[in-house]
């Protein structure tokens, strides 16, 4: 699954947009309403380097399907938002899909 840039960034697009939720729930919810409050730092840290790999791989996007600026904007604004990472990966969701099947046959080629 991890062969191509594209399905990289789709996976990691994916588990970005689960970590903040889970950080807002299982770390911050659960450290104000009960004693668990060890969840906060190892979530924090996955979250914080899943958002830098999703960031590093859009700007990869960015190139390899020659995204303008606009459209570099909105992927990167949309990992801010709580699990907005799946509504863009879903509104681009044909183009990634023919840039990982272009991909796919270009290595299947060489």
């Amino acid at each position: 699954m991890l062969s191509n840039s594209v399905s990289r960034f789709r996976l990691v697009a994916i588990l970005e947009g689960l970590s903040f939720p889970a950080l807002l729930i299982f770390g911050s919810l659960l450290s104000r309403i009960s004693d668990i409050d060890f969840l906060m730092m190892p979530l924090g840290m996955i979250h914080g380097v899943l958002f830098v790999a999703y960031i590093l791989l859009a700007l990869d996007m960015r190139t390899k399907l020659g995204w303008d600026g606009k459209k570099t904007a909105v992927a990167l604004l949309w990992a801010i938002p709580p699990a907005g990472t799946f509504f863009f990966k879903a509104k681009i969701k044909d183009e990634l899909d023919a840039a990982e099947q272009a991909e796919t046959a270009a290595a299947s080629a060489a």
